[in-house]
């Protein structure tokens, strides 16, 4: 039982190069089936998480795929709909500068202050969850004007900035604690 929610991590990776196909051969106005390539890898993402929680199947593995298969689908989405048109390119700048600061964090705090990578709090559940809609909003009504599609993702990006602050506090907290550990 311990190994499916990994299993169901490494599923969700293997839809990022899925979703990347799919969303540039869908020759409809919509992205439908990329929304559902991506419907699927979120649903696994919160899956994934519930499994390892009721059944304590938490591992180190699965604390490097989770958030792995997380980073690349979130960015590989957001990349296609900068390319397509749909976004411009300074919030893939955003998200990806995140994203990539957000690992370099969980690392830091993993392997220089040795201590367990925090899980996700509500904060970053319900911007896993905005995020996801307006994304598949997006793709869905690609006759919302680009003004508003800016407003939606800013909104996003807004809500993505206040939960990378309670990670940074989160980050902060962990290193202080740990120095005054090793100061003794």
């Amino acid at each position: 039982m311990r190994a499916i929610p990994n299993i169901i991590s490494i599923f969700r990776i293997c839809l990022v190069p899925i979703f990347i196909v799919v969303y540039f051969s869908d020759e409809h106005d919509i992205k439908i089936y990329a929304v559902i390539v991506y419907a699927l890898a979120t649903l696994s993402d919160f899956l994934d998480g519930y499994l390892a929680r009721r059944f304590e199947a938490s591992t180190n593995l699965g604390k490097i795929l989770d958030p792995l298969g997380d980073k690349l689908m979130t960015v590989s989405v957001i990349a296609c709909m900068t390319i397509s048109g749909l976004i411009p390119i300074w919030a893939v700048i955003i998200v990806g500068t995140k994203e990539i600061l957000m690992a370099v964090g969980g690392y830091v705090m993993h392997r220089v202050a040795n201590v367990e990578i925090p899980p996700s709090n509500i904060i970053g559940k319900s911007t896993t969850v905005v995020f996801f809609l307006v994304c598949v909003t997006l793709m869905l009504f690609k006759k919302i004007s680009g003004g508003i599609a800016i407003v939606m993702m800013s909104g996003a990006i807004a809500l993505m900035f206040i939960a990378f602050a309670s990670y940074i506090n989160t980050y902060i907290t962990v290193m202080k604690s740990r120095k005054k550990t090793g100061d003794q």
